[in-house]
């Protein structure tokens, strides 16, 4: 949900809701078991997947050696060879997934 903040009525009520609707830990328990209380989150699939790729992606390397040092040994060979209809393809994808 997206909302403007413009400094109106609507936004200044909606602030006092929030203070109002708001518990505050009472003595012993600790500010988590009232927020708790208070408020819920559901992830979608799709937010679900992207933590675990976020996971993953955080642990990986963000180099890897063998594959540079492959291309560094086929661009000195001269055996390096440029598929352009893969590159042109997956440029095409691209643009559709970013077109939705």
């Amino acid at each position: 949900m997206s909302q403007k903040i413009d400094g109106g009525i609507a936004a200044a009520a909606q602030l006092r809701s929030v203070a109002i609707n708001t518990k505050v830990a009472p003595a012993g328990e600790s500010k988590t078991e009232a927020v708790q209380a208070a408020d819920s989150v559901r992830l979608t699939g799709e937010a679900t997947q992207l933590q675990a790729v976020q996971r993953e992606l955080s642990v990986a390397p963000a180099i890897d050696p063998a594959r540079v040092q492959a291309v560094r040994e086929a661009l000195e060979n001269g055996s390096y060879r440029i598929n352009a209809d893969a590159i042109a393809s997956r440029m095409l994808d691209l643009d559709q997934q970013l077109q939705g």
